[in-house]
């Protein structure tokens, strides 16, 4: 029995090694360093799996070894959730942390390192970024140079890989936090003398914009709280992930209005082959949830809101828009109308998606 106890300690110990210098550890890595055949290798890590002592990382997938990791030496993640989407050759990376602070930490480094990245820009946990796919060299190092930074974009199939340079507590989570994120494929983080540079792969997925308006009556009912329960059902969808939740003022002077004329927009990221179940499960949410006949909702696919429909958003917040209006433009954007005469703001609200919170909540501010 001490023979098995010391077996189990050393084998343990080695896992727990290979899992904090590479973040998981094979059969092969075990085999290798222990001196031992293969089979008892692999007998060992069955063990301490159904001990709960050993996770598998990532499961066997053609030639590619099982990875394993061990749980006591598994840091913790601030990385809730890490995904993409594509609109063209444009992507938007989100970065969803558990600390507002971790966010504005990256999202400042991100910004002063450039490289890949368009814009940068901080909602509470979620660090939202746009970038070109390509490469584009940056320098990073100890202050001032920012500590991290994303150098290029490319595509691999259905994939997107963000390639990222970091130094400090950002190679930690490159190394060793990232990959643990919902919404990450796989990490190949590498040394470069005090750096840590690595590829992030994730899903190349579908922006969704959702526009809603007239759901409410004056006896009851609001727009912005249907809308933001739309968000929390489609979230239970496998394939759907939720983005944000908006609220937009249109032109507050309109006659037929419950009160202040807002509009309400989410946006989520989907897998292609999910967006016609996204599209009914709206569809009957909604008319299932609205207290008003006249309901209305807008869906669009991609993020980069063109000119025309950006006129949109300026007319449906200084003018008496018609519903022929709006069919007119959604039909020339590709976008999606169900519902009564709640289409109207409903588009109006998917062509202010982008814009910042202080503008969408002040239709004075027109100028955009």
């Amino acid at each position: 029995m001490t023979g098995v106890l010391e077996h189990r300690r050393d084998y343990l110990r080695l896992m727990r090694q290979f899992t904090l210098d590479n973040g998981h550890f094979t059969v092969t890595d075990i085999q290798r360093s222990a001196g031992i055949p293969r089979s008892t290798a692999q007998d060992w890590i069955n063990r301490l799996l159904r001990e709960g002592c050993v996770l598998v990382r990532e499961e066997k997938r053609g030639r590619s070894a099982a990875r394993f990791a061990a749980i006591s030496a598994m840091p913790s993640s601030t990385c809730k959730r890490i995904f993409t989407t594509v609109d063209g050759d444009l992507v938007k990376i989100y970065h969803d942390c558990m600390s507002g602070a971790c966010a504005a930490f990256c999202g400042h480094h991100h910004a002063l390192a450039g490289g890949a990245l368009n814009t940068v820009r901080r909602d509470g946990t979620l660090l939202e970024e746009t970038a070109r796919i390509g490469m584009q060299e940056i320098l990073v190092g100890l202050s001032p140079l920012p500590a991290v930074g994303v150098t290029g974009i490319s595509r691999d199939g259905d994939a997107i890989v963000q390639h990222i340079h970091s130094i400090g507590g950002p190679a930690y989570s490159l190394s060793d936090m990232m990959a643990r994120a919902d919404g990450v494929l796989r990490v190949e983080p590498r040394h470069d003398g005090h750096l840590v540079k690595g590829k992030v792969w994730t899903r190349a997925l579908t922006q969704v914009t959702i526009g809603i308006d007239d759901t409410d009556t004056k006896e009851g009912g609001a727009t912005f709280a249907l809308a933001l329960a739309l968000l929390n059902h489609l979230e239970r969808i496998k394939g759907i992930l939720p983005i944000s939740h908006h609220i937009a003022m249109l032109n507050p002077a309109v006659f037929n209005k419950t009160a202040g004329n807002s509009a309400s927009f989410i946006e989520v990221a989907v897998m292609p082959d999910q967006f016609d179940t996204l599209v009914d499960r709206t569809r009957r949410f909604v008319a299932d949830e609205a207290l008003s006949k006249e309901w209305g909702i807008a869906i669009r696919q991609g993020f980069i809101i063109p000119a025309g429909l950006r006129e949109y958003g300026k007319m449906v917040r200084e003018q008496v828009i018609t519903r022929t209006v709006a069919e007119a433009t959604a039909e020339r954007f590709s976008i999606s109308l169900y519902g009564g005469n709640g289409v109207i703001g409903a588009l109006g609200a998917v062509a202010l998606a982008g814009l910042p919170h202080e503008i969408l909540l002040d239709p004075a501010q027109n100028g955009f």
